[in-house]
């Protein structure tokens, strides 16, 4: 009696459901279409209840079984299938945003079992020659002694592959999202906040073999490349045309890297930074498939700027395989100047100055006391250097237009204070006084007074105005923790640097000058990062940066991009809480 009444308010909720809209404009509305086809399926499943009921009833009496029991089972079958698929296609996420609470964690597939399968598939892909395993390569492609971030023993991939064209590429990402394996890239692994630590296991995928120079289309100024190419082998060649490539970190340093952090360097005053200089993109996304961003064309207005999407996403969103990038005539002149000046202050005040007057200046770089002594004590150079705050001044142009340019400079740094003021006399020279720019991290380092010593480097970035604040607040504070510190930066766009000097003992001290100064930039309506990228180290600061919802769309990004999370996993922006006590309380 209680399954038959079952049966009966089952079926009459089936009724109830697919009752036909009455009115003309229900039956024309999403509503009234949905109702109409519940009811048409639900009829026909009643006439194929009845044909099998009436079939089947006579076998199941005489064996002893109800007659009833069949249609009841394939009523609730029905009905029961048709509320799963109803739950399965739920409802289309209509969010915006992604929130750290709201996101899955990455579940990947690093098994022996599956890693030793895809090393098979990687093996076909691009030779045997082509994949290691050996520790030490695989070390080396896990991190660095310059990285800000110190690499824990699990930070190291399974496997370095080393593919020799997009198409190859794309054929490991198709295995590694087969399989779930989790990827980092690695071009010239120069970068410092961690960027191609393999903090999910995995397999890095190393560009070495893509390292040409593919076409110069010397009259439309623009280059393709290979993200293999280092910037300084980019120039050299581009010398021989009369052209050059503007963006210059530090030595090392190679395309795919460059466009991957937004880099910029010692020319970005005048030339801009990485960004400016990218046309177009080819890049192999998650899933193995191929983009490209736009055609070569200085201007586009059509569709979204796909090719900036990338720049700066360090290898978050997809793999850069092929760059179309800018390049521009060599500058007719060069020249170098170099100033000292009485204390740090004095010598930001002097920038402020030089910008606010419209000096057509192609670099202005800053190095403290301390810095010109590291670069003394390592004779990185062949002169001696004042240990003095010192301004370094990189002139272009006519050669009438830099020497207008020198004595413009050299007015404006006495009226704020210099105490020397030198210029280069001829283009050798000029090159000598501005290698010891170009020498500060590696002085820096020649300072460890033993091998368990770590170098950390960071930077951050604020408007013009505040320069001159943050540089003396942030020297104070690196004097006061009594570690060995210095200031460089490329104070023409507000960005300076600080390199650290510390033990593991004195790790925390280290990371609470680091802290403090970039919550000082933030607080300055700054960035936590003007060149160097967000990596591991920086991504806890970008929420205080651009906001929660700000990085809830980047998660959302990331998320569109790579819904497995398989492209170097935990970079930029989280993808699952933090442990306790992980992140610092601002």
């Amino acid at each position: 009696m209680f399954v038959k009444r079952r049966r009966e308010v089952l079926l009459g909720a089936i009724h109830t459901y697919a009752v036909p809209p009455q009115s003309k404009d229900e039956k024309e509305s999403f509503r009234g279409q949905l109702y109409e086809s519940t009811l048409e399926r639900v009829g026909k499943e009643r006439a194929e209840q009845a044909r099998f009921a009436s079939i089947r009833e006579g076998e199941k009496a005489a064996r002893g079984t109800p007659a009833w029991l069949v249609p009841l089972v394939l009523s609730v079958g029905v009905f029961g299938g048709y509320l799963l698929g109803q739950t399965v296609r739920g409802e289309v996420d209509s969010t915006s945003t992604l929130s750290l609470a709201a996101a899955q964690p990455p579940k990947h597939d690093t098994s022996p079992a599956t890693l030793q399968a895809a090393w098979s598939d990687f093996k076909n892909i691009v030779g045997e020659e082509n994949v290691s395993t050996q520790a030490e390569e695989l070390k080396s492609h896990a991190g660095s002694e310059w990285s800000s971030y110190p690499t824990l023993p699990g930070d190291v991939p399974f496997a370095i592959v080393k593919p020799g064209s997009t198409e190859e590429v794309s054929e490991v990402m198709k295995v590694c999202h087969r399989r779930r394996i989790p990827v980092t890239a690695y071009s010239g692994g120069t970068s410092l906040e961690g960027h191609f630590a393999a903090t999910r296991g995995g397999i890095c995928i190393s560009f070495a073999r893509m390292d040409q120079i593919l076409t110069l289309h010397k009259d439309d100024l623009d280059v393709v490349v290979q993200p293999a190419v280092g910037w300084e082998y980019l120039n050299e060649e581009l010398a021989e045309q009369g052209l050059f490539f503007p963006p210059d970190p530090g030595p090392g340093a190679m395309i795919g890297g460059m466009i991957g952090t937004g880099c910029s360097g010692t020319n970005a005053y005048r030339y801009g930074t990485m960004k400016d200089w990218v046309i177009s993109l080819t890049v192999v996304m998650a899933d193995g498939s191929i983009v490209k961003t736009k055609q070569r064309p200085r201007k586009s207005s059509a569709g979204y700027d796909l090719t900036r999407t990338f720049i700066g996403s360090e290898g978050t969103l997809g793999l850069v395989t092929e760059a179309v990038l800018k390049v521009t005539p060599k500058p007719q002149n060069t020249s170098v100047a170099v100033c000292t000046f009485p204390s740090i202050r004095d010598a930001a005040n002097c920038v402020f100055k030089v910008v606010g007057a419209s000096v057509p200046i192609a670099a202005i770089e800053i190095l403290d006391d301390v810095q010109m002594r590291c670069i003394n004590d390592a004779g990185a150079t062949s002169r001696s250097w004042q240990e003095a705050p010192t301004l370094f001044f990189k002139f272009t142009g006519t050669q009438s237009a830099v020497k207008e340019s020198i004595s413009q400079v050299q007015k404006l740094a006495k009226g704020t204070g210099s105490k020397t003021f030198e210029f280069a006399k001829n283009a050798e020279e000029g090159a000598e006084l501005w290698q010891a720019r170009k020498e500060a991290l590696w002085s820096v380092m020649a300072k460890k007074r033993t091998d368990a010593d770590h170098v950390w480097t960071t930077d951050v970035a604020v408007p013009l105005s505040s320069l001159a604040d943050i540089i003396d607040e942030t020297k104070a504070d690196i004097a006061n923790s009594e570690l060995t510190g210095s200031i460089v930066g490329h104070v023409g766009d507000g960005n300076f640097h600080a390199i650290i000097l510390y033990n593991d003992e004195e790790h925390d001290i280290a990371e609470g000058v680091v802290h403090r100064m970039v919550k000082r930039a933030v607080e300055m309506e700054g960035t936590a990062t003007g060149e160097h990228g967000v990596g591991l180290v920086k991504r806890d600061y970008l929420e205080h940066e651009i906001g929660l919802e700000g990085v809830a769309l980047m998660r959302k990004m990331k998320q569109a991009m790579d819904p497995l999370c398989l492209l170097n996993c935990d970079k930029v922006v989280r993808m699952q809480r933090p442990k306790p006590g992980e992140v610092m309380e601002w």
